[in-house]
């Protein structure tokens, strides 16, 4: 008889948990589900063995049993014995279980699926071993499971995150106009509920999200919610103060520039950077940093006060 490797056969590590033997058979079942691969007798083998290994390595006392079995089958190879000179009989489950038994599986009825009386469809091993399965009224007569979500990357501009926008996508289903809310930044996923891959069995389909990318901009550079920019102003406003005008995603605004600024300088206006993803009504601060500007094309006149100032100032 040959022993079956049932951790391998889920790609699960000898020391999983219950969870992570789940939910790796949900996933290789979805794969070799007969609806995903009609007339495939690969894929139907490999369906009834990896719930077979579900079958045992879910239940505490069957995966009790199948390790330490594990174990001496391991010690017998390492000893050089040869496959047909193991005692299978110290761990043969004694026939099949009794009239009165019943051992349901979590998601799906191999029987049924795939014809054949009591343990019909488990290999002679477990069979052997743990003594088949008789089937009575099941919780789940089919494979039941969600949809796989999907996800579709988007870019969009920085006035687009800063105002919200759509985006037109296509699904299996239908055409769907999406809303990207305002204050979104890279990374953020927006949710389409429901509109993923179809659920098998009636299970629930799953969702599409949206993989938001906010492009470079020009001008602003993004720290969160608040932006950051350089702004030049002329080297007289710099020196005797004035006003320089901003421009700010929601328009233009004026910046009081105080006499003899330094370059470098930051000035903070509040409330002009972008929303709050989860209260738009709310902005974070765009920050200014101000760096003269020097007069280009001199006459010789400006230039001969320039060397007047300069000597006025030793």
């Amino acid at each position: 008889m040959e022993y079956k490797d049932y951790y391998q056969t889920l790609g699960v590590s000898k020391d999983a948990s219950t969870e992570d033997i789940r939910k790796a058979y949900r996933k290789l079942a979805r794969k070799f589900h007969p609806d995903v691969n009609p007339n495939n007798k690969e894929a139907e083998e490999r369906f009834k063995e990896i719930n077979e290994a579900h079958e045992v390595l879910t239940d505490p006392e069957k995966r009790s049993k199948y390790d330490q079995l594990g174990a001496n089958w391991q010690r017998y190879q390492q000893a050089g014995g040869e496959p047909g000179g193991f005692d299978w009989s110290q761990w043969a489950a004694g026939g099949q279980p009794r009239g009165g038994e019943r051992v349901y599986t979590e998601y799906v009825d191999l029987n049924d699926l795939f014809g054949g009386g009591a343990g019909g469809g488990f290999s002679d091993f477990f069979q052997s071993i743990f003594g088949g399965a008789r089937t009575g009224t099941r919780q789940q007569r089919s494979f039941v499971a969600a949809g796989r979500d999907i996800e579709q990357p988007v870019r969009i501009s920085l006035e687009e995150a800063y105002h919200g926008a759509t985006r037109i996508l296509q699904t299996e289903q239908r055409r769907l106009e999406v809303k990207i809310p305002p204050g979104v930044q890279t990374g953020s996923r927006v949710r389409v509920a429901g509109e993923g891959e179809r659920g098998f069995g009636g299970g629930q389909p799953g969702d599409v999200y949206l993989v938001i990318t906010v492009s470079e901009h020009p001008v602003y550079r993004r720290e969160g919610v608040d932006l950051h920019m350089t702004q030049p102003v002329d080297l007289y406003t710099m020196v005797l103060g004035g006003e320089a005008t901003v421009p700010t995603l929601k328009g233009r605004v004026s910046l009081r520039i105080p006499p003899e600024t330094k370059a470098g300088r930051v000035f903070r206006l509040r409330g002009q950077g972008m929303p709050h993803l989860k209260n738009p009504s709310q902005f974070g601060d765009l920050y200014v940093e101000v760096q003269p500007t020097i007069p280009e094309r001199l006459s010789e006149r400006e230039k001969d006060l320039f060397r007047q100032l300069a000597a006025m100032r030793g």
